[in-house]
């Protein structure tokens, strides 16, 4: 007996497979063209959806939707709730693509293009108590440029700015102004949010509140944030921005924690961790000026740990002297190595887009999109030391992957209400951002492999030390880590899934909570 070639039942087993698929999906393309939209839904070019930054995670969804109208969402998650439980799709809102982990990917389901969305349009309103209302797929970069014009920034940024506002919000949006002004879902006045029903609903603090905590910070399981109201307040032109170090960890996060604190301080403060880097202080040349040259040319980096204090102060051309002698005096209560000042005066729109500089840099020797392993950490003040002893002692032992920020916040400035994590226990909390790029192919200390069991390690001293550390830009893969991620906070958050997205149709890349045939409970567990 003659059996067909072995090619040929490739290619049959391969063609029946293709079958398959398109049997599963044709029922949900079919139906999903039947919704009347503004926009429109793309079944062929969906495969940058199913990437992000960080380029670990790669799940293709069925289609993209390109909104021109919060209707369009609103129909879309409506009509997949609609369809129940006999439905596996689900949806996910893309902003600029930044997530690392495949939060904003659902795989074999919609994802929205938020970016698309360009209703409502930006509107500034000046006055007394200044806000600007933007779309949820509004970049921070755009907020920045158009507040300006009116003398008005918001409060509170991240690092990297080209990044959506509901994107930011869905987590908390840290960066060197949190310690004064909190997170950036501190600095919000309103939202409007499609839920996983389907509805469009306004939420503030007095309005639906309970869902408009939920949303902030909440991973995006509770809702699509399609409108925000940011607060704001008046513009500076120029940035005092100033780099010094210190050998010395105690006292590089003593002179942190009394900054913070201070009454009269800086506007920004951050620090990172230099482990092992040649020419450190020469490199800093290209956007500094060391205040002595000579001292600066003489100091060695090289097998060394140090810790990077950074800083900023904000001010008007009219204000330059006064800033001047504001930040010698503060300067002069820190305890930093003298030889390491190094300073320089730039606009406010160059200071909080810096890091965009770099990205073009990365992106001219193709070393943007590569691998993001990033770990991002919030550890109690207490525990700081015995992390920073085992981790930047025994389990870091350079930092050439990528740069590693450290710099405590003020708990004060949070709002317990809001759906994020953080160390319950202290007054002052730290965020280590282990922001490490990994070439491909590589199997060296600079690639995924290395730097994942990097990350491992870290994870796991922290746990049989006990450090009460809680992750920010959480990634978990089993619902047991995720309740043991938000402890106490785990029935409310829960409960709030259960009233709000009931059927688990939204952003199921957070693997928080799975569509199943049966509609979440409390007693679901």
């Amino acid at each position: 007996m003659r059996h067909p070639p072995t090619n040929f039942m490739i290619l049959l087993f391969l063609f029946t497979c293709l079958n398959i698929r398109i049997n599963l999906c044709f029922p949900n393309i079919l139906s999903l063209k039947t919704l009347e939209l503004d926009g429109h839904f793309d079944f062929d070019q969906v495969h940058h959806a199913a990437r992000d930054f960080g380029n670990i995670f790669q799940l293709l969804p069925l289609a993209v939707l390109h909104p021109k109208s919060v209707s369009d969402i609103a129909i879309t998650v409506k009509y997949i709730w609609e369809m129940g439980t006999s439905s596996e799709l689900t949806v996910a809102a893309r902003g600029h693509g930044h997530s690392l982990q495949g939060q904003a990917q659902a795989h074999r389901g919609v994802v929205i293009s938020m970016e698309s969305l360009k209703y409502p349009e930006m509107r500034i309103y000046p006055g007394k108590s200044p806000y600007v209302d933007v779309s949820g797929g509004e970049l921070w970069i755009n907020i920045l440029h158009e507040t300006l014009k009116h003398g008005l920034a918001p409060k509170s940024w991240t690092d990297y700015l080209h990044l959506t506002v509901g994107g930011t919000l869905s987590n908390a949006g840290v960066s060197g102004q949190a310690f004064q002004h909190g997170p950036q879902i501190s600095n919000v006045h309103q939202l409007e949010v499609v839920t996983g029903k389907g509805d469009v609903v306004n939420c503030s603090k007095e309005e639906n509140e309970d869902l408009f905590h939920s949303v902030l910070g909440g991973l995006g399981q509770f809702g699509i944030i399609t409108r925000a109201r940011i607060s704001l307040e008046s513009a500076p032109a120029i940035v005092k921005w100033i780099r010094v170090l210190y050998s010395d960890f105690a006292m590089f996060t003593r002179d942190q924690e009394w900054l913070i604190s201070a009454e009269n301080t800086f506007d920004y403060i951050e620090g990172f961790v230099i482990i092992n880097r040649t020419g450190l202080l020469n490199n800093w040349r290209s956007s500094f000026n060391p205040q002595d040259p000579a001292q600066a040319g003489q100091f060695k980096s090289d097998g060394r740990t140090l810790f990077c204090l950074e800083l900023a102060k904000y001010f008007n051309p009219d204000e330059t002297e006064m800033a001047n002698q504001e930040v010698e005096i503060l300067l002069g209560q820190l305890n930093y190595i003298s030889s390491t000042l190094f300073q320089s005066e730039v606009t406010y729109v160059e200071f909080l887009d810096r890091v965009h500089i770099s990205e073009v840099k990365l992106r001219s020797k193709g070393l943007w999109e590569v691998p993001h392993p990033w770990l991002n950490l919030l550890i109690p003040k207490s525990k700081i030391h015995t992390f920073a002893k085992q981790v930047f002692g025994n389990i870091l032992t350079q930092t050439s992957n990528g740069p590693v920020l450290i710099y405590p916040v003020n708990k004060s400035k949070w709002d317990n209400r809001t759906s994020v994590v953080i160390p319950e226990e202290e007054e002052v909390f730290y965020l280590v951002a282990f922001l490490s790029s990994a070439i491909p192919s590589s199997t060296g200390n600079d690639g995924l492999d290395h730097i994942l069991t990097q990350n491992k390690r870290i994870l796991e001293f922290c746990e049989t030390a006990h450090l009460g550390v809680k992750q920010y830009l959480p990634h978990y893969t089993t619902q047991e880590e995720w309740r043991a991620h938000f402890g106490t906070r785990w029935e409310v958050f829960a409960q709030r899934k259960s009233v709000y997205d009931p059927l688990a149709i939204l952003s199921p890349g957070q693997r928080i909570f799975k569509k199943a045939n049966s509609i979440i409970h409390l007693s679901s567990s």
